[in-house]
């Protein structure tokens, strides 16, 4: 998968990724505003173990943010099954040289248009601990909206914390729901 937008672009990963992604991804600034999975420290073998992984998906679900050829982020969703295969959770990280530069937003919009598309969604989510009000930010630029604080809902760091979820809802007429891709 390949979209090439104005600042960035969103592709497949690469097996060479792994040899710079943890410049970029190995920031505590990083790791703590995402789930446990995301180590840190974050090494090499991290990098190659998780481009594997995400190689080997079936629909691919995992992409990498690219800036000047190299991947510096990540973006994908979570599928969800059952009563909930209309459902996806959206992640993403992005290395903290190039936030604030309108790339996580670029690469947020881009993606769920993509996923909602690609695999029939009716609803994205995203989750956001109480302590990145940057990243709900990008949320709400990308037509996101804020929907509930789930108090004491996670854990972090050793620290119950609150954490807000975000909706997109996408413009699609529910009788488009008979025949798409429901069975995963």
């Amino acid at each position: 998968m390949q979209l090439s937008l104005k600042h960035c672009g969103i592709r497949s990963w690469r097996a060479e990724d792994a040899a710079t992604l943890p410049q970029f991804a190995n920031n505590r600034n990083i790791s703590r505003n995402l789930r446990d999975t995301f180590p840190h420290p974050y090494t090499a073998d991290h990098a190659s173990s998780f481009i594997a992984t995400a190689l080997d998906q079936s629909p691919e679900t995992h992409f990498a943010i690219e800036v000047d050829g190299l991947a510096v982020g990540g973006i994908g969703v979570r599928l969800r099954d059952d009563i909930e295969r209309y459902v996806a959770e959206l992640g993403y990280w992005l290395g903290e040289p190039f936030w604030g530069h309108g790339i996580a937003t670029e690469a947020v919009t881009a993606i769920s248009s993509f996923a909602i598309r690609e695999y029939s969604l009716q609803r994205i989510e995203a989750w956001v601990f109480h302590w990145n009000p940057a990243s709900a930010r990008v949320l709400e630029k990308a037509g996101y909206r804020w929907e509930a604080t789930l108090r004491r809902s996670a854990v972090k760091e050793g620290q119950v914390i609150d954490r807000m979820l975000y909706a997109l809802l996408p413009e699609i007429p529910q009788d488009t729901l008979t025949g798409t891709k429901a069975s995963r």
